[in-house]
């Protein structure tokens, strides 16, 4: 029993999970007055945690076939086959979606549920199904369901249209791609071994890493700009310590193209995304 909860924690990316509930709950907070109670927002994260966790169990359903092919990835339950990929499963995924966005609905309003509607089509059927083996846009483009869950808090609360959780979104939508590039680059011969056509498989290595430093820069450079939205000081430092790593090892990147260092970047950015994200909600929490 406990190894099967844990293949299913694997499976449905919970980690990933919890990053696209603080995303959602930093859209709540980052709004001018947040008019949630404790039970609204903790069924609203868990509800986009639910989401996020059944749109990441069909992303690895639907791969398989590739991740078999990939060595970061060909020990997942789909690819190996200890998870049978048959219709019981595609039920409860749908099932499951269905509940937490009606959950969202019911407990916020319907248009927080039509945001989280949105983001899990962006991730299950826009990136996974559409784009990802047939372009290099796939994580720009999917990249749209991180801004999503933001847009999730943000209406939950009445505050869709506050420049706070928008500038939040456009972050997220500009953090996406280099957090997977860099990625790319350091599992390059799985993606090409996969056929799958992610940039720095496409281009050069000094291309590839200077786009990847030229995400990172302005998105830095943006989130720094929400001091002057209402976030404080906690804030502030979480997104200046996190953006500098991030940029820093972006450098590093461009200056010695090496897997070594695309994996430090990698790591470099869901630091600077946890920071920004775990310091904005102690912010409001601590200074109000």
């Amino acid at each position: 029993m406990t190894e099967t909860i844990k293949l299913v924690y694997q499976t449905a990316k919970v980690r990933l999970g919890f990053l696209i509930m603080l995303c959602a709950m930093v859209g709540a907070v980052a709004s001018p007055s947040i008019n949630l109670t404790v039970w609204q927002m903790t069924i609203m994260g868990l509800a986009v945690l639910l989401c996020s966790s059944c749109a990441g169990a069909f992303n690895q359903l639907y791969e398989r076939d590739i991740d078999a092919k990939m060595k970061r990835t060909s020990s997942r339950t789909f690819a190996t086959g200890r998870f049978k990929a048959d219709s019981y499963w595609q039920m409860a995924i749908v099932l499951l979606s269905l509940f937490a966005i009606l959950a969202v609905a019911v407990t916020t309003n319907v248009e927080a549920a039509f945001w989280l509607f949105l983001g899990s089509f962006c991730y299950g059927v826009v990136y996974t199904v559409w784009l990802k083996r047939r372009t290099w846009w796939n994580v720009v483009i999917g990249g749209l369901a991180g801004s999503f869950a933001v847009m999730v808090g943000a209406a939950s609360v009445g505050a869709s249209a506050s420049p706070a959780p928008i500038i939040f979104a456009v972050v997220l939508f500009l953090w996406t791609p280099p957090h997977f590039w860099a990625l790319a680059y350091a599992c390059k011969a799985d993606y090409a071994a996969a056929n799958i056509p992610m940039l720095p498989v496409l281009v050069s290595d000094k291309v590839s890493t200077w786009v990847i430093l030229l995400h990172a820069v302005p998105l830095v450079l943006l989130s720094l700009t929400l001091g002057y939205f209402g976030m404080g000081w906690i804030y502030m430092l979480g997104a200046f310590v996190g953006g500098t790593y991030f940029i820093w090892e972006s450098i590093k990147l461009v200056r010695e193209p090496c897997i070594k260092n695309a994996w430090r970047t990698f790591a470099a950015s869901i630091v600077q995304l946890g920071l920004m994200l775990t310091m904005a909600i102690l912010d409001r929490l601590i200074l109000g």
